[in-house]
């Protein structure tokens, strides 16, 4: 049987948010229309979180209003807290996601609370969508590794991913925030979690630092994941610790489970103009491992035409 991967692009919201340079709202919509024409079906596309934090998130109110109704796209937000859900929802969300880091210090340093007020505000929010009916996602960020407090124990991702599920989120994020975590650690922890909560509810987010986001994905795919987070060309980042590379690709991740003969339903070809209108939205060069081959590729194809 083919297995199907539901690629969900965070490019707009994780990828973006702290570019340097201001991305106007029409440049959102382009990159957004080419994904779309390449076959993405779920978009993270922007957060509700205060404007003079994340500037380039200001125009969520407005994106939101103009984001192209298609059937059978799956458009989700990012929330910090109720005022942010609250937002949201009068902005016609129907999908949101809190984050909540797994250690102490990275909850401090982002959001200047502790892990248990943190905690606290995230249930009450998934409490609240819930409720509403509004289909609730919880992010653990570090969930493998802290820039502050090193390796996190697998007990206490479970026991923050059950708090989560209890307050009603459909779906838990396990988050690679920083970039650090290897396949075996990957292995252990979505091991424990798809024992307790099942692999369907569990998605996986990770970063590139260390050349690792591939395998990784690999590792929780086979462990019975089949959702995971990218962001096109690799845009991203965590400004908690310096160094920290992008999502992985979109790009490179349609083109791994491709290859592996899985579906994911979206253009490999396509993407490549994805990336290009990317790179227009940040002013740098883009693109992952697949799009170098790609590049290089069609380098040789001239030489030989030319020779």
């Amino acid at each position: 049987m083919i297995e199907h991967i539901i690629v969900n692009e965070v490019g707009l919201r994780d990828g973006l948010q702290n570019q340097p340079r201001h991305v106007a709202t029409a440049d959102k919509l382009k990159l957004l229309d080419a994904l779309l024409a390449a076959g993405i079906r779920h978009v993270e596309a922007t957060s509700f979180v205060s404007p003079k934090a994340v500037p380039q998130m200001a125009d969520a109110a407005e994106l939101m209003a103009q984001l192209p109704n298609r059937d059978g796209i799956d458009y989700s937000v990012l929330v910090p807290n109720v005022k942010g859900y609250e937002r949201a929802i009068a902005a016609n969300a129907r999908s949101v996601a809190v984050t909540l880091s797994c250690t102490e210090t990275m909850n401090q340093r982002n959001i200047n609370m502790g892990l248990d007020q943190a905690e606290a505000v995230c249930a009450e929010v998934m409490q609240r969508a819930a409720a509403e009916g509004v289909t609730g996602r919880a992010y653990l960020s570090v969930a493998f590794v802290c820039p502050f407090e090193g390796v996190v124990d697998a007990r206490t991702v479970y026991r923050l991913a059950q708090s989560m599920v209890d307050a009603g989120a459909r779906e838990v994020i396990v988050a690679d925030t920083i970039g650090w975590a290897d396949p075996i650690h990957v292995t252990e922890v979505f091991g424990t979690l798809t024992s307790h909560f099942g692999a369907d509810r569990l998605s996986g987010h990770f970063h590139d630092t260390k050349g690792l986001a591939l395998a990784n994905c690999f590792a929780a795919f086979q462990k019975g994941v089949r959702r995971f987070d990218s962001a096109i060309g690799g845009l991203g980042g965590c400004p908690f610790a310096p160094g920290a590379a992008g999502n992985v690709a979109t790009e490179d991740l349609v083109n791994m489970f491709e290859s592996a003969g899985c579906n994911t339903g979206i253009n490999l070809e396509k993407l490549e103009a994805a990336v290009e209108v990317a790179e227009h939205c940040v002013g740098q060069k883009l693109g992952g491992s697949w799009l170098d081959w790609r590049r290089t590729q069609h380098k040789q194809h001239l030489a030989r035409a030319a020779s």
